[in-house]
């Protein structure tokens, strides 16, 4: 039956892929608000979340952020349908790029591409630029997992390594020319993570951006999705470069890395992935946070 509903699901976002943005757009805001609305347990995680990484801020301005946080989810949700769907020719039209001139030309890079709402029409627009590898972890469910390695490396050759697959599937992609795309801003537990600050509160971080830097001498390019307002589309914007990057440790990259995330927050709270349990993995003798 889970099967059933799964592609009955697709079906109705490949239907959704065809309508304009006009439409898409508030009709993604209008499901995140029922999503708000029924999705009790992460709406108590997002409020968590937010109360921990912004305790300066009034209960009534972190609601309005948690409200706001599920609107542009369910829109970056829906308008998903055109980067599973779409053409690239539309693709393109949706999602625009700032700053690419930063991005290595020759293709040897890493990019960093923080969790933000939209990381789906992210990661796949990027592969119109370049041959990548994405690090991916698998989907419970059988239908839904075949479906996304499908459409994530629709464009371009785009290589899906499992994470479990391990560094040497990673390198050996790299070696034969495919650019790294990593998103290692999420709890995925103690393994292969340290314990490092992200706004303030320890976090259990993934140490894989500075390992790869440091095994390819691969230059890291930061890469984050801006939802525009009304029905606008979106917009990914490239940083430079990062200069004195793998740095004296693991640990000092990986705080640099969360202090380069919290900064983009900052300048849009309610875009960043607040329904992850980001501090799910607790220091050893720390109570937990989520309820």
């Amino acid at each position: 039956m889970n099967n059933i509903l799964v592609r009955f699901a697709l079906g109705l976002f490949w239907l959704l892929h065809w309508l304009p943005l006009s439409v898409l757009a508030p009709l993604g805001r209008g499901f995140g608000r029922l999503l708000h609305l029924v999705g009790r347990e992460r709406r108590e995680v997002a409020r968590t979340n937010l109360e921990l990484c912004f305790p300066e801020w009034t209960p009534a301005q972190r609601e309005d952020v948690v409200r706001r946080h599920f609107q542009c989810f369910g829109r970056a949700l829906l308008e998903s349908s055109i980067a599973w769907f779409g053409s690239a020719e539309r693709l393109r039209a949706v999602v625009k790029l700032e700053d690419w001139h930063h991005v290595p030309a020759d293709g040897r890079f890493i990019l960093l591409v923080p969790h933000f709402s939209a990381l789906d029409l992210e990661g796949i627009r990027l592969t119109l630029e370049y041959r990548g590898i994405a690090v991916y972890a698998h989907q419970k469910n059988r239908v839904f997992d075949e479906f996304l390695l499908r459409v994530r490396s629709r464009f371009n050759g785009t290589r899906m390594i499992a994470r479990n697959d391990g560094v040497k599937a990673i390198l050996r992609g790299y070696r034969e020319g495919f650019s790294l795309q990593l998103s290692p801003d999420m709890d995925l537990g103690p393994r292969d993570s340290v314990f490092v600050p992200f706004f303030g509160v320890p976090a259990a971080t993934v140490t894989a951006l500075s390992r790869m830097s440091r095994l390819t001498g691969a230059p890291i390019v930061p890469a984050v999705i801006r939802q525009l307002d009304g029905s606008a589309g979106y917009v990914i914007r490239a940083w430079p470069a990062w200069d004195n990057y793998p740095g004296a440790s693991v640990e000092e990259d990986t705080l640099r890395m969360n202090a380069f995330i919290e900064a983009r927050v900052r300048e849009m709270p309610e875009q960043y992935l607040w329904l992850h349990k980001r501090f799910k993995t607790r220091p050893e003798g720390a109570p937990p946070v989520y309820p």
